[in-house]
């Protein structure tokens, strides 16, 4: 039997040491130099002659086609594997999360396969922003009912 703090010991010396500042370092570049492409994007479409609202639609539109397309080519989890939380944080991040289980499971078909797996991130996403636009619109309700309001 092996004790708990020989087990320990065994996973401390066969476990890789973690390069946490190579990691952070990594997160932050590659984290930053998607946003500076964001911004790269933003700035082009406002030269283009389309007003700021527009441009920032626009610019979230074409990072997530960017982060879909670079997961379908398998380039993404590449990108991910070197910067890791870099690549979670922008809106690629979540684009890259939703689209993965899809592609992954193409081949079992349109309904069954993309369709049903597309939602297993974005399924939990929805509940919880539709569960917390009704507890906030009951909220406000019941406030109102008393005269308090805040808009």
């Amino acid at each position: 039997m092996v004790s708990q703090k020989q087990y320990d010991k065994m996973v401390k010396k066969s476990s890789p040491n973690s390069k946490t500042s190579t990691n952070c370092i990594k997160a932050f570049l590659i984290g930053g130099l998607i946003c500076a492409v964001g911004q790269g994007f933003m700035d082009l479409y406002n030269f283009a002659g389309l007003d700021e609202k527009s441009s920032k639609t626009l610019t979230s539109v074409t990072l997530i086609f960017l982060g879909i397309f670079l997961t379908a080519i398998g380039v993404y989890d590449k990108i991910a594997r070197h910067a890791g939380a870099g690549t979670l944080v922008p809106i690629t991040g979540f684009a890259n999360s939703m689209s993965s289980p899809a592609i992954e499971f193409k081949a079992e078909g349109f309904i069954t396969g993309l369709g049903a797996k597309l939602f297993i991130i974005a399924g939990p996403v929805i509940v919880y922003g539709i569960s917390a636009s009704i507890i906030y619109g009951a909220v406000l309700w019941i406030l109102h009912m008393f005269g308090i309001t805040l808009f």
